[in-house]
């Protein structure tokens, strides 16, 4: 996997102020406000560089107010590293690929993984599945 990097200068010329924070800064998202995709076919890739992430058969609604996911779409796609910010332990996700801060991932989800990838809806771009008939 090729990794990509930008100056913060590209980052902020890309990204708006909100996804700047997120994904930049490791910031959240306000809970209910970017958790409005379509239930349809498809995947949800990183905003900042465009990476697949996870397919949105594995999307489940938490209750929680941001986009949860059992699994990402492959065992690369996403890393992890402990968050210790806010006097927590947590496991951070970022993209693979450019390191953007995408959410964190609880063991409090659904079979069959038992794990709920929490992820801020402002670092994430839906990609619907192309059907077979489409011109």
């Amino acid at each position: 996997m090729d990794r990509i990097e930008k100056t913060d200068a590209e980052w902020r010329e890309q990204l708006d102020e909100l996804e700047y924070k997120v994904m930049r800064k490791h910031g959240t998202e306000r809970a209910f406000t970017h958790d409005d995709f379509p239930k349809a076919p498809g995947t949800f890739a990183c905003k900042g560089c465009g990476r697949p992430l996870f397919d949105a058969e594995t999307k489940f609604d938490s209750g929680t107010g941001w986009p949860s996911f059992y699994a990402p779409l492959s065992p690369d796609a996403v890393g992890e590293k402990t968050d210790r910010s806010f006097f927590m332990k947590r496991t951070e996700v970022h993209c693979a690929a450019c390191e953007s801060h995408l959410g964190h991932v609880f063991p409090d989800g659904p079979a069959p993984t038992g794990l709920r990838y929490c992820m801020n809806g402002v670092a994430l771009v839906f990609r619907p599945e192309e059907s077979e008939g489409a011109a």
